[in-house]
């Protein structure tokens, strides 16, 4: 009983201790965010102070601020969508039907999942040049769906592969066709393997840097990543807009995450290991 108890309590205060510490780069973000300059700009760290929106004004105040929130919302949204429509038809390919290279494609998904995408950046950008796409949201939506789209896959995959054939086969016998019998049996069920791929879908071209930085140079034609390290340039030293800025940049990825959270554990954990 005393191991037990002895063992809890140096599992439990590991996992205070591990949080505080991934926490609280965080929380000094946010409140540096409120903090005037003469609190920011101190040697001795202000853990008490007034509240202020100064920072978050100059943040925004950035030319075309909404258009990169519009830019990066389009090709976000767009991607996941793309992705998700996509590999629902895939992944029930590879988990139902038996067909000749199915197991090629298999390998050639994990493949393209662990695959680094910064060593395609030069031949992205070519296909982009030769087709005269620079410049363009669609493209870059494009990419970036191709980039979420194995994840997507396998996961799906698994779960697909867990549901029973039985209940697939009942349901057509009961008149449905083989898109009914997905639709109205399967589907309901990868409620937890959509939320997690829709998470990382999202995290990925939220915070994509690279590409959009060779592909949409055009001011008007850039995201988010991009408006971030304009700081470093228009504001100089000013940290506290900078921490509005980045506060601003992290809280579409929190909410969605907290949304999510409760099923995207369990989704990422059983998608994986399953089928």
């Amino acid at each position: 009983m005393k191991t037990s108890t002895a063992r809890r309590i140096w599992l439990n205060g590991t996992a205070l201790l591990l949080s505080a510490v991934f926490l609280f780069p965080v929380y000094w973000m946010f409140s540096t965010s409120f903090k005037d300059n003469s609190e920011v700009l101190t040697k001795d760290p202000v853990f008490l102070f007034t509240p202020t929106f100064e920072h978050y004004s100059t943040a925004t105040g950035v030319d075309l601020f909404w258009t990169f929130v519009g830019n990066s919302l389009l090709v976000t949204v767009g991607a996941v969508l793309l992705a998700l429509t996509v590999a629902l038809a895939a992944s029930y390919a590879l988990a139902r039907m038996r067909f000749r290279g199915r197991r090629g494609m298999v390998l050639a998904v994990m493949m393209a999942q662990m695959a680094p995408w910064e060593i395609l950046i030069i031949v992205v950008y070519l296909n982009a040049r030769d087709a005269e796409a620079l410049n363009s949201l669609g493209f870059l939506t494009l990419v970036y769906f191709v980039m979420a789209l194995p994840f997507t896959i396998w996961t799906l995959r698994g779960f697909i592969a867990a549901v029973p054939r039985e209940l697939e086969e009942s349901a057509m016998i009961d008149g449905c066709n083989r898109a009914q019998a997905f639709l109205r049996v399967i589907f309901p069920l990868l409620a937890p393997g959509l939320m997690a791929t829709s998470l990382f879908g999202f995290i990925l071209a939220w915070n994509e840097y690279a590409m959009v930085l060779v592909l949409n140079k055009a001011p008007d034609k850039a995201t988010l990543p991009l408006w971030l390290t304009q700081f470093q340039t228009n504001f100089g030293n000013d940290w506290g807009a900078t921490m509005a800025a980045s506060s601003m940049f992290t809280v579409p990825v929190l909410l969605v995450f907290l949304i999510l959270q409760r099923r995207v554990t369990g989704g990422i954990a059983a998608g994986a290991v399953k089928g």
